[in-house]
């Protein structure tokens, strides 16, 4: 039986147009974020290796978006990492942060400019501290996709990121991401990155939200 109504159109009626005050956990990510110390264990020929990284995110919420009866709130980010004293970009990428009240479902949308995309999710309560989001290849729903070459010689079979909010108003993040490397798929590497982001600049709200 689907856990879905038959009426796939009607819209919610009396939307809260204010998403700042309706993300749930997402809350307290929020704004724009800058993190110095990040570590970030990558695949290479002779095996695992270490490069620090900073970076820089920006949350900024969206207006509420609706699937006909199904609601969501969210922040659209833009993150950008560099190697320590290193203009040239290490890694970008896009998406969003989204939450489901209705579920308390969380979602991570993320693109790279490797021809990779991965939809992620997990549930947590409103008030969650941490909480953690999964996607596996070869799903109906969710998932990772990847371009061919990606596909040949770094299969992804699955991505995993836990936050943490902190008391001091920090947040931190742990990403895994499981590859089969070509020639070695009985020993999927794990590629780990993890860092602790400082706040430095507020969200602006989302439109429908802004004052004029």
């Amino acid at each position: 039986m689907s856990e879905y109504s038959n009426d796939i159109f009607t819209e919610p009626s009396n939307i809260d147009m204010d998403t700042l005050a309706n993300l749930g956990p997402l809350a307290a990510m929020a704004g724009i974020w800058e993190g110095q110390r990040g570590l970030d264990i990558k695949p290479k020929a002779d095996g695992p290796r270490k490069q620090a990284y900073v970076e820089r995110i920006e949350l900024q919420p969206i207006d509420p978006v609706t699937n006909g009866p199904q609601l969501f709130y969210g922040l659209r980010y833009v993150l950008i990492v560099n190697k320590p004293d290193n203009v040239k970009t290490y890694h970008e990428q896009v998406g969003y942060w989204l939450w489901e009240p209705a579920t308390n479902t969380v979602i991570q949308t993320l693109a790279i400019p490797r021809g990779q995309i991965a939809m992620a999710s997990g549930t947590a309560a409103p008030d969650a501290k941490t909480f953690e989001l999964v996607a596996q290849r070869e799903q109906d729903t969710y998932g990772i996709c990847s371009n061919p070459f990606l596909e040949f010689g770094f299969k992804t079979t699955e991505y995993r990121i836990k936050v943490t909010v902190n008391d001091d108003g920090t947040w931190g993040y742990e990403e895994d991401t499981v590859m089969l490397l070509r020639g070695k798929e009985s020993e999927p590497f794990h590629h780990v990155d993890r860092n602790v982001l400082h706040k430095v600049g507020e969200p602006t709200p989302n439109p429908l939200a802004r004052k004029e």
